[in-house]
Parts: C-alpha cells; sequence; structure tokens
C-alpha cells in the first residue's frame, strides 16, 4: 500500500547566508557518528537561522492561543509516568502510538516505538524521558494517552499515527500549550502547534511537476485512481501544473477493474497529441495492469514522458515497460537504508518504511532540548525556516502545521531506479 495511506498495511537568485549551517560538534559513538549542528544564536531566539541536525549514520489555550509557545497550563506537579518509559532525561515527552491496534496498526505501531528508542540511545547523553502510551489506534485512545502524558509532565507528544487519532490528541494538547507531532499524512489534520511529520503526496507532486517543468514540459495529462488518494494527487497536480504556468490538457479516472482501466485509457490516448508529459500516480498493485492497458491503447512513453509519485519507489513498478523512463519524486533512498541496517543489527527485523518518522522526531526533541533551553518546544523553533535535516533528508514545519521535504527525483531506467536530480540540502526561503 502507498506510503502516503495511513492504513499500516503498508519528504531565483537570493544570498542566503542565514541557510548555512554553523560548523558542527560532533561525537563518536561505537554505532554511528552522530552530528548536531546548534542554530544560530542571534539577539534573539526567533532570528535563529540554521540547521539542528539530526542523527544520521549515513550523512486553543493560554493567552496567546499557541500551543508549544506559552507556558503548560497544567496544574499542579507532574504525575508519576504510569506506563513504559525510555530514557531518564529531565524533559519529558509524550509518545502515542498504537502499539495494539487491530490488523497491521500494532506492526507500525512497534516499529515506529523501536526507532524512537534506537535515536535515544544513538544520541549521547540525550536529556529526554519519553513516555510511551498505547491509543490502541482509536480517537478515544489518543485523547486519554494525550491526557496521561500531560499529567506526567509532557511538554511535546510525538505521534499518532492516524489522523482522527491526530485530531483527538492534539485537542488535548492545545488545551495545554503543547505541540503535537504527528505522523499522520492527511494534512486536513494539520495545524498551527500540530505538525505533520510525514510524507504527504503534495510534496511529490510539486516536486515532480516542477522537475518536469523545468526540463521543458509544458502540457500535461493525468490518469488518476479514483480513491482518496487519487482526489488528494489530483488537487495536488492541477495546482503544481497552474502555478508553473503549465496546462492540464485532460484528467481521466480509473478504478482497480480492468475494464475501467481499459477504457480509461482509451479515452485518454487521442488527447495525449496534444501532451508532453502523463502523470500515472499509480502503485505497485494496479500499476502493471493499467501499463499494459496503456499499451494496448497506444500509449509511447518515449513520446508523453510519464510521471509518477513516491508510490512508484518499488521494484514491481519499476520493470512496468509502459513508463520506463518515467521520473517521480520521493526521499533520498540513502538515508533510509542506513537506518534500516541499523535497525535490523539492534532489532533483528527489518523497519517499516514509516519507521524514520519517529527517529527523526525524537532526534529533533533530543536536539532541541540541548540547544533550545526553555523555548525549545516553541513555534518559533519547530518552525524555522532553515529547517532541520532528518533521516529522509531535509524538512522544516510550516506555521500551518504541514510540512515541506526536500525530495530528489528518480528515473525508472531498464526496471532499475536511478537517482536524476538529488535531493536538495537546504529548502531556501519559505515561500508559504
Amino acid at each position: 500500500m502507498p506510503r502516503w495511506q495511513e492504513s499500516p498495511s503498508v519528504g531565483g537568485l537570493h544570498r542566503r547566508t542565514a541557510h548555512r549551517p554553523v560548523r558542527p560538534e560532533i561525537w563518536r559513538s561505537p554505532v554511528l557518528r552522530h552530528r548536531l549542528i546548534e542554530p544560530v544564536r542571534r539577539r534573539s531566539l526567533p532570528s535563529l537561522a540554521a540547521l539542528a541536525c539530526l542523527a544520521l549514520a549515513s550523512c486553543s489555550g493560554g493567552p496567546s492561543g499557541l500551543p508549544g509557545f506559552d507556558s503548560a497550563a497544567t496544574s499542579g506537579q507532574p504525575q508519576p509516568s504510569t506506563g513504559q518509559t525510555i530514557g531518564t532525561g529531565k524533559v519529558k515527552v509524550g509518545l502515542i502510538l498504537p502499539l495494539t491496534a487491530e490488523g497491521q496498526g500494532a506492526v507500525v505501531g512497534n516499529s515506529l516505538k523501536n526507532a524512537a528508542e534506537m535515536a535515544l540511545a544513538e544520541f549521547p547523553n540525550a536529556d529526554l524521558t519519553l513516555l510511551v502510551k498505547d491509543d490502541r489506534g482509536t480517537p478515544d485512545g489518543a485523547q486519554a494517552a494525550a491526557q496521561e502524558a500531560l499529567r506526567e509532565g509532557a511538554e511535546l507528544i510525538i505521534g499518532p499515527l492516524f489522523a482522527p487519532s491526530v485530531q483527538a490528541a492534539g485537542q488535548v494538547a492545545r488545551g495545554a500549550n503543547r505541540p503535537v507531532i504527528a505522523f499522520s499524512s492527511d494534512t486536513n489534520v494539520a495545524g498551527r502547534g500540530v505538525y505533520l511529520l510525514s510524507f504527504p503526496p503534495e510534496n511529490d507532486v510539486n516536486r515532480v511537476i516542477a522537475y518536469a517543468s523545468q526540463q521543458g514540459r509544458k502540457s500535461f495529462a493525468a490518469m488518476v485512481p479514483d480513491t482518496a488518494y487519487g482526489k488528494v494527487v489530483e488537487a495536488a497536480f492541477q495546482q503544481a501544473v497552474a502555478a508553473r504556468g503549465a496546462r492540464v490538457v485532460v484528467i481521466e479516472r480509473f478504478t482497480p477493474d480492468q475494464n475501467s482501466m481499459n477504457a480509461a485509457a482509451a479515452r485518454l490516448t487521442p488527447a495525449l497529441q496534444q501532451a508532453d508529459a502523463l502523470f500515472v500516480p499509480a502503485a505497485a498493485d494496479t500499476m502493471p495492469a493499467l501499463g499494459l492497458a496503456l499499451q494496448q491503447a497506444g500509449y509511447d512513453p518515449a513520446k508523453v514522458k510519464p510521471l509518477g509519485t513516491g508510490v512508484w519507489n518499488d521494484a514491481n513498478v519499476a520493470r512496468v515497460p509502459a513508463i520506463q523512463g518515467g521520473w517521480f519524486a520521493s526521499p533520498d533512498t540513502a538515508g533510509f537504508n542506513a537506518f534500516a541496517g541499523r535497525y535490523q543489527t539492534r532489532f533483528n527485523s527489518a523497519p517499516t518504511r514509516t519507521a524514520t518518522l519517529a527517529y527523526d522526531a525524537v532526534s529533533l526533541a533530543a536536539a532541541l532540548a540541548r540547544t533550545q533551553g526553555s523555548q525549545r518546544f516553541s513555534e518559533s523553533v519547530l518552525t524555522n525556516a532553515s529547517g532541520f535535516a532528518g533521516a529522509d533528508g531535509v524538512f522544516r514545519f510550516r506555521p500551518d502545521g504541514q510540512i515541506d521535504r526536500g525530495l530528489a527525483v528518480l528515473e525508472l531506467r531498464n526496471g532499475q531506479i536511478v537517482t536524476i536530480n538529488a535531493a536538495p540540502r537546504d529548502l531556501g526561503p519559505r515561500t508559504q
């Protein structure tokens, strides 16, 4: 299942001196070289402007109503922890995950927990204690977990995973003026003080359309799945094309039924005479059959460039003949591969693809706890325009809670996936 989805079955000329990282302080451990780049300190905290680099082996309440900006609104002394804890630091952070959810939810949740534990172990002298809470994959569970974590003194909530749970936990956290770094890819649940550390498909679409436009593509067609994911990427596609001054020639939709694919491909093909790129964000479970339908309808990828999203980052998609030469955007794989190797060694199992999200969130919390004092989880720190560097590349949180990611552009070439435009190491000036 595409990585964007939350079903557990399953990133002009400007002088940007503020975006240059300062010289890192380096520690060495038996596991990896761990770097922390401290933010530039100027006259006041809001002017901090340098990357806070995470651990990598390869590289409405309160006076202002801004969660994470005012002091806590909780009353009394923090209560003792009633659940599992990881670490022994003074700064407490809630970690809310679907540890006993139905289906594969528990698998994803426990992989995220392992990654959080690994991040804390790999961060030298981290001053954090993680308060681990099980939301059981439900909004009610998330609400109760957030309340419990806050009673125990959590200054920040990491998680939950699923969108309804994020909404429930976010409401509780706002009442205590505490920020949330959640793992949902549903941008509808983002908001002031609720930041999404995830892989929203909109990021993929913007990056690949921008790259295609830079390569001279001006007329775009699309063939999108008639699903919730399809609706999200279709809207992002139309916005991205318009933003580049290009045009949308045609959009066709299909269902997983082969007859639907054949009919959509037949309707699409005549209009491709006016297009120079075809956006086909189909995943591994449908792309082979869809590719066959396109071939039978006369589609030629050598004439009309295929474009996709991160769901193409799959060996089964890479071998589909109809989209050879196609481009798609995705996080650089080197960081995840390095993370996965260390995870395998530590836990004797492979991580889920989303496990890096918990690793990056905990590493970020540890870095900010070390460098930012009492303002560590304030809005001005978390939305620092320079962003942060994590296992999946550079990222930053917008004030509206959404995420910008630095993504690579990859190409399907003879059944292999090849990077043709590296992920940026600097996100540049904020545009939103």
